[in-house]
């Protein structure tokens, strides 16, 4: 079966977490001509720290609305030009440019788009905080993901000389219209952001605050396993499976059964570590072993911001270079058999192939990622394979449930989405259905079975934005 990973005869890559906890104000107070406005906790806003330390303080700064925050030479987009923003609190949309299909890849959504971009890019040019502003479109979630998301301890990993920013907040559309007054509408500010001539605007509003900050040292660990390949040419190269197998722990209680404060995570992500361990047990039970190696990864705190992978790809327990590939599961499909499969990924790499091969003996369609505008490929795990240069994919229910009909998928998804992702109510009930985590799981297997069993490694499409990161590995183990 599957021999340790990690050093030592160990299955556990330990890390080092630093936990943050936040205590904001009740009410966040801004100054501003006609008047101060004051946000509430939780229902107006969410701030957390972005220093690992006992206080993050903000004094008398002015809010400027820097647009996406965005600066991509490869898209002649700038939203900082020359302006000075050091020190100063940023109001910024949510997502990219995606107006316009040859400009950040329209509707299709960027790391660009991400929150966590935000942060980084508004930290880079030295402001002081960052206020997102949330709309469901933009988010691709609603409000109460953002509340839970950002209760409790966050966790990362322990500080280096990266910029941070003090503050790190996000605001309702609707008290985001509030903030702003009569003095600057939203539409008109977000119609300005949609043009690479765009300049920072200053705001006339500054504001104070204090956050007080309790500081954990936390251990936790990547747990990960190998399979030794067949063929001594192959089996210094490894097919990585992932699935993360964190939650949320325990948060504000469940709406509809206040006793219930138990984040669960079962379908998100206690399922695909099923998975995981279901397509580990079916390569341990193979006649004869694949060419390459396969290796089977656990990853940690993935709700915290992709850490455990993000942890991984900086100390891989195996070259980026002798990574043939990595196949991510993240939430499986509860509700039955489907005739197509969402392939988060698709049209980047040479593993399409792969994935239309393993399609048409299932008798399904391959399908793109079908709801574009949510960022999905950085969202998940697969992201930091991808920027070691690692091609990786995530495989993702379909929507066409057998014997349902049309759209019917789609809306099971949505109510998901609002009712329950990242809510103690994210549970095993009776009505899951385990066909359709099968079928899935099945794909995976066999996808990972053709990499591992192929002459050629997997390749970035030309131009991907990890193509680069690709060569550099690869030339790294030659």
């Amino acid at each position: 079966g599957f021999a340790p990973g990690g050093e030592n005869g160990s299955f556990e890559q330990p890390i080092e977490l630093v936990g943050v906890t936040t205590q904001a104000p009740a009410t966040w107070r801004f100054e501003r001509e006609g008047g101060a406005v004051e946000l509430a906790r939780s229902t107006d806003f969410v701030a957390s720290s972005g220093l690992q330390a006992p206080a993050a303080e903000m004094r008398d700064a002015e809010l400027v609305f820097a647009g996406y925050a965005i600066q991509a030479p490869e898209y002649r987009w700038d939203d900082f030009k020359d302006v000075d923003v050091r020190g100063k609190v940023l109001v910024v949309l949510n997502n990219d440019p995606d107006w316009d299909p040859a400009l950040f890849e329209g509707t299709t959504r960027l790391y660009y788009g991400r929150w966590s971009y935000k942060y980084e890019s508004a930290a880079r040019q030295g402001a002081a905080g960052v206020i997102i502003v949330h709309t469901i479109p933009s988010a691709g979630y609603p409000w109460q993901v953002v509340q839970s998301s950002w209760s409790g301890p966050q966790y990362e990993l322990p500080a280096g000389a990266e910029p941070r920013v003090a503050v790190e907040g996000w605001v309702t559309e609707e008290a985001a219209r509030r903030l702003l007054g009569p003095a600057h509408d939203l539409d008109s500010l977000i119609e300005q952001a949609k043009s690479r001539d765009f300049r920072p605007v200053p705001l006339g509003i500054t504001t104070s605050l204090t956050l007080t900050n309790t500081l954990a040292r936390t251990p936790t660990a990547n747990v990960f396993g190998t399979l030794r390949g067949s063929d001594p040419d192959l089996a210094d190269q490894y097919v990585v499976y992932s699935a993360h197998f964190d939650h949320l722990g325990t948060g504000e209680p469940n709406p509809v059964d206040p006793a219930d404060t138990i984040y669960n995570g079962a379908m998100d992500n206690a399922s695909g570590v099923g998975m995981l361990l279901a397509i580990g047990e079916a390569f341990a039970a193979l006649p004869e072993r694949p060419r390459r190696s396969v290796m089977l990864l656990f990853a940690a705190a993935e709700e915290q911001g992709l850490i455990g992978s993000q942890y991984f790809a900086a100390y891989p327990p195996v070259a980026p270079g002798r990574m043939a590939a990595n196949i991510n599961f993240d939430s499986g499909n509860i509700w039955g058999e489907t005739r197509d499969i969402t392939f988060i990924g698709f049209g980047k790499s040479s593993l399409d192939a792969v994935a239309l091969d393993v399609a048409a003996h299932q008798g399904r369609t391959v399908k793109g990622d079908q709801l574009p505008d949510r960022g999905f490929y950085y969202r998940s795990d697969q992201f930091n394979f991808a920027k070691i240069g690692v091609p990786a994919f995530y495989l993702d229910g379909g929507t066409d449930f057998v014997g349902r009909p049309e759209g019917w998928g789609a809306e099971q998804i949505q109510i998901y989405e609002t009712n329950h992702y990242h809510q103690p109510s994210d549970e095993l009930t009776p009505e899951w259905t385990f066909d359709g985590m099968v079928q899935d799981a099945r794909f995976g297997f066999h996808a990972g079975l053709i990499v591992a069993n192929d002459d050629a490694l997997p390749q970035w499409n030309p131009g991907n934005e990890f193509e680069a990161a690709r060569r550099a590995a690869l030339e790294a183990v030659r």
